[in-house]
């Protein structure tokens, strides 16, 4: 945990606590620290409340962007974004590891297995199912939308996501570098052809491949085996390249996605953390922004926008 730098007193804003600015500067890092004036912290708080807490909390201090922050996006030509679980939770979607109901007595590490789909490939794409219709019932958030009009503010943006729920494209943005796969696709193990509408929409227990037969499967990275072909690569080139990178809802422990912020900061973006908690990256962040991003992403956009008017008068 970061500790706390200095004497400012915290400016109080309902029941909510900051520091005043200029923002404390924690090795390198330029830290906005959001905190309950009853001590009750975000980590002690029920899952279901979380973003509740933390939507009135934005509601109420929107001034969390650092003039720091403000500063790199008005002049940044580059931007790159990596989207984690935390994104599709907020528009009510599940994280991996969710409690609760029929599927929690399994794991998802014996499920998302190959082996564990030529085992038993009924009960796998049953789960798969129950995950497509749970994905059916639900929306792209704030963030999702402030991230798809990101992409027309700035000359080169990319949009990488380790999320399998296609929320960003049903949003509006294009070219998503999708690490883990697609959940709304499927192909066939054996000629690796991907499946049409039609043999997806026909779903009863395992899918098979009209053109050989063979097995169709989620196009989704399971556990053991490689990122999609140039996935990676992509993802790494625009971290490269960045003057601005984002790393959005994501823990920070899954590699080697984890390892992209990384990268950028190495080569000299600024790095920035926006999550409803601190992760693993919190201390090698260049700023990190406690929050969920369906109201830390459109103050992003607010100031990218001001930017491109400006530019365009």
């Amino acid at each position: 945990m970061i500790s706390e730098v200095g004497d400012q007193k915290p400016e109080v804003r309902g029941q909510f606590t900051r520091r005043s600015p200029p923002l404390a500067d924690v090795g390198g890092r330029s830290e906005v620290r959001l905190r309950l004036r009853s001590r009750l912290t975000v980590s002690s708080v029920e899952p279901s409340e979380r973003f509740t807490i933390l939507d009135s909390l934005f509601t109420m201090l929107p001034q969390a962007i650092s003039p720091r922050l403000a500063d790199v996006l008005s002049s940044a030509e580059s931007i790159c974004v990596l989207t984690g679980a935390g994104v599709s939770a907020e528009s009510g979607v599940p994280t991996f590891r969710s409690t609760g109901g029929l599927w929690e007595k399994f794991s998802p590490e014996d499920l998302a297995r190959f082996e564990s789909f030529i085992r038993n490939p009924d009960l796998v794409w049953e789960w798969y199912n129950y995950r497509k219709k749970i994905l059916s019932e639900v929306a792209p958030n704030e963030g999702h939308v402030a991230l798809a009009r990101m992409q027309d503010l700035v000359p080169d943006f990319t949009l990488v996501t380790q999320n399998v729920d296609g929320l960003h494209a049903r949003a509006g943005s294009r070219n998503v570098v999708e690490l883990h796969g697609n959940i709304t696709r499927s192909y066939c193990i054996q000629c690796k052809l991907l499946a049409g509408e039609e043999e997806q929409a026909t779903f009863e227990r395992t899918p098979k491949c009209r053109t050989c037969g063979g097995l169709l499967r989620p196009d989704v990275v399971w556990f053991g085996e490689l990122l999609p072909a140039g996935a990676f690569e992509k993802a790494m080139e625009a971290a490269h390249r960045c003057d601005v990178f984002l790393s959005v809802g994501t823990s920070g422990v899954v590699y080697p996605a984890a390892s992209i912020p990384l990268a950028a900061r190495s080569a000299g973006a600024y790095v920035v953390e926006i999550n409803p908690e601190y992760t693993d990256l919190s201390p090698r962040m260049n700023e990190t922004i406690l929050g969920p991003s369906g109201k830390v992403l459109p103050h992003l956009v607010t100031i990218l926008t001001q930017r491109h008017s400006h530019e365009s008068t």
